[in-house]
């Protein structure tokens, strides 16, 4: 699939190979990508998607064990698709790109034709692209436009909620998403302060309600909160999971890594959902985790959970 650099993604996509050039002495590490594989267990002619292919790590090793097979690539994130697409080039008769939200697996399956798939697999949250864009407002590090989404075309950035929502709305975002404590504090500051100019600011006002040292940076949890917010990621998750049982094949595998407890919290009800009326079968009772060796390597694993369930019955 073909992707135009045009618009609001010219800036970013019009020098695409030299932003891969450098990006090639850090490339976005994959989690877990041994695990993911192996419980992958993939067919050399089996179909596989990848709700959530980011830059491609985890599908370029899918696409190096398959000959005859099939892997679709899914993400809101067009900018990341076109890096994807430009990293997996080498595997391009195996692969289609497709930008779409993994909440509509049933759609994107039935306009591409695909059949009962052999698995999927969903690395979920933000990735590094992303956080390491200032421009797309996703971390506090350096300041940059509360944005946010990881589709820039859609409606609602970060900024719409901080500066616009109501009090006692925003406090609990907070609070619901970012199992923040001081929520409410936080959303009076936010508030007082308005208008919050950007990420900085806010990541300013958030820490001025906190005292003494603490663990996380006192935003983390504020800043995580307005990202599931704006990108809808639990409810689209939540349908995400309703439709994998029906587009597995028999024995096909579905695995799934999250990095905060309220997606964990989904994935483990969801697949224990599933054994419990006989559509699945929890391969894993207890989630997969890095080893301290890859933590040390990739310090972005730290927080990751591996989960897998195998489709039992007929199609």
């Amino acid at each position: 699939m073909s992707w135009a650099c045009s618009g609001w993604l010219a800036p970013y996509l019009n020098d695409t190979r030299s932003v891969l050039a450098e990006m090639e002495k850090s490339w976005h590490t994959p989690v877990l990508l041994e695990e993911v594989l192996d419980f992958l267990r993939i067919q050399p002619d089996g179909t596989y998607l990848d709700a959530t292919i980011g830059t491609g790590g985890h599908a370029e090793g899918i696409l190096a064990r398959l000959t005859s097979g099939r892997l679709i690539g899914v993400d809101r994130d067009p900018i990341a698709l076109e890096i994807a697409q430009e990293r997996l080039r080498p595997f391009q008769s195996k692969l289609t790109l497709v930008q779409n939200n993994f909440a509509r697996l049933t759609e994107i399956q039935q306009r591409l034709s695909l059949g009962h798939l052999d698995g999927i697999l969903a690395d979920l949250g933000v990735s590094s692209l992303q956080l390491d864009a200032p421009e797309r407002g996703f971390s506090f590090q350096r300041a940059g436009p509360l944005d946010m989404r990881m589709n820039p075309n859609d409606p609602v950035p970060a900024a719409e909620l901080v500066n616009h929502f109501p009090q006692e709305k925003l406090a609990e975002v907070i609070r619901r998403y970012g199992e923040e404590r001081s929520a409410r504090k936080i959303a009076r500051a936010i508030v007082r302060a308005r208008p919050v100019r950007d990420t900085q600011h806010l990541a300013q006002v958030v820490a001025g309600t906190q005292k003494g040292r603490q663990k996380l940076h006192p935003a983390t949890r504020t800043f995580l909160a307005l990202r599931i917010a704006v990108n809808r990621e639990l409810e689209e998750l939540e349908q995400f999971l309703r439709r994998v049982p029906a587009t597995l094949k028999f024995g096909g595998r579905v695995v799934v890594l999250s990095y905060h407890s309220l997606e964990d919290r989904l994935v483990k009800q969801a697949f224990r959902a599933g054994a419990t009326v006989g559509t699945l079968r929890v391969l894993t009772p207890k989630p997969v985790r890095p080893t301290a060796a890859e933590v040390r390597t990739n310090p972005r694993a730290r927080s990751a959970k591996l989960r897998v369930a195998e489709k039992l019955g007929e199609n």
